[in-house]
C-alpha cells in the first residue's frame, strides 16, 4: 500500500499541480500528496476543465457515453472481416476480442479510484502513475491523442462524406438536380461547421449527456436498419462466401491478419473510459458500482448490434463488401436501389450524419480539456468564455485542415490503429494492473494479465506489418487536398 502511495503521490506531482491555497484571490500551487485531496476527488484545478468540471454524472449518463463513443461507424466493416475469415473463424474471432474488451474495461473501471482516494480521470495520468513519467508518456500520449483528435479528423471526412451521399441521393443522382453543386471540401466544412456550433452550447462533458442519447440511438437505428435491410431484401444473386483468391501466401496471411484487426479496430472508446467515469461523484462505500453498471450495459447492448450487423452483412453481401466507412452504406444504395424507398436511404444518410456530430462532442472535449489543462497550470485560473470558444474553433478549424489536407486518412486506419487503438485497448490496461495494484507474482491475475499484454502486444506488431504490407503492396491514392 506504502509503495502504491508513493507512486501515485510521485506521478501526481510531475503530471499537474495543485491551486487549493489561496493568496489575494489568486490560487497558488502546492506540493501534491493524497492528503491534499479531500472526499476522495482530485484537485481543485480539475474543476476547472471540461472532463471533470461537472461531477453529477448518472448510470444512464455514464451508459449513454459510452454507447456513443463506442458504437459507431467502424462497425460497418465487419461484414469485410467475415469475407476473409469465414462463417467460424469470424465467429470466434469477434467473441474472443469482445470478451477481451470487456475484461479491459473493467480493469480501467477498477483502476480509476484509487485507495488513497485518488482518481485518475485521464487515460495518460493513469499511464503516467502505472509506467512512471517518461515511458507513461512515451507510450500513452500519442495513442490517447490520435485516438481522440484523431477521431475528430476522420467524423470530418466520415461526416463530410456522408452529406455528400446525402446530396446526391436526394438529387437522385441529377434527376432533380445538380449533385456536384456540394464539392468535397464543401461538405467537409458544413458538417465542420455544424459540429463546433454543437461544442459551443456545451462547455463540460457531463453536459452533452443529452447529446450522447441522440447519438446512442441514431447508432443503434442505423446498425439495426443495415443488418434488417441487407436480410429483408435478400442477398445478391452471385454472392460467395469463399475467401477472395490470393496471390501469394504472404497477400493471403496479410488479408487474413487486416481482417482480425478490423474486428480489433471495431471496438472502440477505450480511450474515454477513465474520463467518462470522472463524471460521476466520488462514492466511498461503492466507488465504482455506477460505472460498473454503465460499462455492462453499454457493453452489451454493443455487442447486440455488432454480431447481427457482421453476421447479416456478411449473409447479404459475402465478399463483395467494399473496403471503405462510408461504402458499406453506399452499398446498401446501390444493391437495393430499386428495392428500398429514397425516404429510407435518405434517413439512413441523415442517422449516420447526426450520431458522427454527437460523437465529435465525446472525443472533441478530450482534446479541449487538453488545451484548457495547459492554460490553467500557465494562469493558474480557469478559461475565461471568450477563450474557451477561440480554442474550440481553433480545434475545429485544425481538424477540417487536416481532413481536407488527408483525405485518404481512413485508408491508414490499420496501419495507426494497430499502433495506437490495439495496446491501448488490450495491452495497457492489463500491465497497468500488475504495476499498479501488485498482485501476486505468477497467480492467476497476474499471468492471465502479463499473457494477454504479451499476446496484444504481438498482434499489434503483426497487425503493423500487415497493414504496411498491404499498403505497398495496393498502393495507396494520397489525394492531398482532394477530398
Amino acid at each position: 500500500m506504502r509503495d502504491q502511495e508513493d507512486v501515485e503521490t510521485n506521478s501526481r506531482q510531475g503530471f499537474a499541480q495543485d491551486f487549493s491555497n489561496m493568496d489575494n484571490g489568486v490560487p497558488q500551487p502546492v506540493t501534491m500528496s493524497p492528503k491534499n485531496w479531500a472526499g476522495g476527488e482530485l484537485n481543485p484545478q480539475d474543476a476547472w476543465l471540461p472532463l471533470t468540471e461537472s461531477r453529477k454524472g448518472t448510470i444512464y449518463s455514464t451508459t449513454f457515453h459510452l454507447l456513443c463513443s463506442g458504437l459507431g461507424i467502424q462497425a460497418l466493416l465487419l461484414p469485410v472481416a467475415f469475407a476473409t475469415l469465414g462463417w467460424a473463424w469470424g465467429i470466434i474471432c469477434l467473441s474472443i476480442v469482445c470478451s477481451w474488451k470487456f475484461y479491459t474495461m473493467s480493469l480501467l473501471v477498477r483502476l480509476h479510484e484509487s485507495d488513497s482516494g485518488i482518481r485518475y480521470s485521464r487515460y495518460v495520468h493513469l499511464a503516467v502513475t502505472a509506467f512512471g513519467p517518461k515511458l507513461g508518456m512515451l507510450l500513452a500520449l500519442f495513442p490517447a491523442m490520435y485516438l481522440s483528435g484523431g477521431a475528430c479528423v476522420q467524423l470530418i471526412i466520415i461526416g463530410g462524406g456522408t452529406v455528400k451521399l446525402l446530396v446526391r441521393t436526394v438529387c437522385k443522382d441529377g434527376a432533380t438536380c445538380d449533385p456536384n453543386s456540394m464539392h468535397g471540401i464543401l461538405c467537409f466544412f458544413v458538417f465542420m461547421f455544424m459540429a463546433i456550433c454543437v461544442a459551443e452550447y456545451f462547455p463540460n462533458l457531463n453536459s452533452v449527456a443529452g447529446v450522447s442519447v441522440i447519438g446512442t440511438i441514431t447508432a443503434i437505428v442505423y446498425c439495426t436498419m443495415i443488418w434488417a435491410l441487407s436480410i429483408g431484401k435478400g442477398r445478391l444473386n452471385d454472392v460467395s462466401y469463399e475467401p477472395p483468391a490470393m496471390d501469394s501466401t504472404m497477400e493471403s496471411f496479410s488479408s487474413v491478419l487486416n481482417s482480425v484487426g478490423i474486428i480489433f479496430l471495431a471496438f472502440r472508446g477505450q480511450n474515454v473510459i477513465l474520463e467518462i467515469q470522472g463524471t460521476l461523484p466520488s462514492n466511498p462505500r461503492h466507488p465504482r458500482k455506477r460505472m460498473w453498471s454503465g460499462v455492462t450495459i453499454s457493453h452489451a447492448v454493443i455487442a447486440l448490434c455488432l454480431f447481427p450487423l457482421a453476421l447479416g452483412g456478411y449473409w447479404a453481401y459475402g465478399n463483395k463488401v467494399p473496403f471503405a466507412n462510408t461504402e458499406v452504406v453506399k452499398a446498401v444504395s446501390q444493391f437495393h436501389a430499386q428495392k428500398i424507398s429514397q425516404f429510407v436511404l435518405e434517413l439512413l444518410c441523415i442517422l449516420v450524419l447526426i450520431n458522427c456530430l454527437t460523437t465529435f462532442q465525446i472525443y472533441g472535449m478530450v482534446v479541449f480539456d487538453n488545451f484548457e489543462m495547459k492554460y490553467t497550470i500557465r494562469k493558474k485560473q480557469p478559461c475565461p468564455r471568450w477563450l474557451r470558444i477561440v480554442l474550440r474553433l481553433f480545434v475545429g478549424g485544425f481538424a477540417f485542415f487536416l481532413a481536407v489536407a488527408l483525405p485518404f486518412l481512413g485508408r491508414l486506419s490499420p496501419l495507426l490503429g494497430a499502433v495506437t487503438s490495439v495496446p491501448l485497448t488490450y495491452v495497457y490496461p492489463c500491465f497497468m494492473w500488475n504495476s499498479i495494484k501488485k498482485p501476486k507474482p505468477k497467480g492467476v491475475i497476474w499471468c492471465t494479465n502479463m499473457g494477454l499484454g504479451c499476446l496484444g502486444v504481438i498482434l499489434s506488431v503483426l497487425f503493423v506489418v500487415a497493414a504496411a504490407w498491404d499498403l505497398v503492396d495496393k498502393g495507396l491514392v494520397a489525394n492531398f487536398f482532394k477530398p
